[in-house]
């Protein structure tokens, strides 16, 4: 099986390890044929695979159109994808976050402000009970464009784009736990720190990540998001914070989620996971 392993055009963010390409030489290793390319390269004969899997195609989220437009190809085209394109899809846009508060399930909460209205700040204070917002893009990645909101600095918003609004989760600062699932299993932890003065966890905002043992009911709660949402999913990672002893969510990423490949046992199990979902 020829495999098409999808990175994105540009250079390394910095402060990140080039995981895309030692996780690719760990597989071309073991004898996978499995060939780097990137998305938007017009070039490509997407026909002669006959798997895609999504690795880093980081620039979709600028893109989004010509993403779907590109998934769409691929589908005609009977090109099988991991994750599935159903859950590309739905997970691209973060009104998936909806879905589970309808659910009941334990995220943080969060309100929409559609493309073309207006923002209605003292009611999302009010309906939060907090002085302070976090504000991101329904669709985005990294933290991008993502910021805070507090009654005395209110933005003035050009909503070309739908935007999510959440309370800023002051738990934030003692860290955001990530789990990794490859093929449903469980595979890894970090918990990811901010550096002083800074909410966002990503590296290239100063940001260190360090393996963990994570509790049990910690890990029960981030398994119950994959075997709701992630059926079919070669690699998953749950986003969290602990607020009075209880997981809740922040993100589901299934899409070009940073993997923390730091041991060789890691990528065996994303590679055990790929022989897995594939037989």
């Amino acid at each position: 099986m020829k495999i098409a392993y999808i990175c994105y055009e540009g250079k390394l963010l910095q402060g990140l390890s080039d995981e895309d390409s030692l996780l690719l030489d760990f597989l071309q290793q073991k004898g996978v044929d499995i060939h780097r390319e990137v998305w938007t390269d017009t070039e490509v004969n997407w026909e002669q695979y006959q798997l895609v899997i999504l690795k880093s195609p980081w620039d979709y989220i600028d893109n989004i159109t010509a993403f779907y437009s590109w998934l769409g190809k691929l589908e005609r085209l009977g090109v099988r994808l991991l994750n599935p394109y159903d859950i590309v899809k739905w997970n691209s846009d973060k009104h998936y976050i909806r879905e589970m508060m309808d659910a009941g399930l334990p995220v943080i909460p969060a309100i929409y402000i559609e493309k073309g209205t207006q923002p209605l700040w003292p009611v999302y204070f009010s309906n939060f009970n907090t002085d302070k917002l976090i504000v991101k893009p329904c669709i985005s990645g990294g933290s991008r464009n993502t910021f805070v909101v507090t009654p005395d600095k209110l933005p003035a918003l050009v909503l070309e784009e739908s935007f999510m609004v959440q309370p800023f989760m002051p738990e934030i600062l003692e860290g955001e736990w990530s789990f990794l699932f490859f093929n449903g299993v469980f595979s890894h932890c970090l918990l990811k720190k901010p550096v002083s003065g800074e909410f966002r966890v990503q590296k290239q905002f100063g940001g260190s990540a360090e393996p963990q043992t994570p509790p049990a009911d910690y890990l029960t709660t981030a398994l119950s998001f994959v075997e709701r949402y992630a059926k079919g999913c070669l690699y998953a990672r749950v986003d969290g914070v602990i607020k009075e002893g209880r997981f809740l969510l922040m993100e589901l990423e299934l899409i070009e989620p940073l993997l923390f490949l730091s041991a060789t046992e890691q990528y065996e199990h994303y590679y055990q996971a790929l022989k897995q979902i594939v037989a």
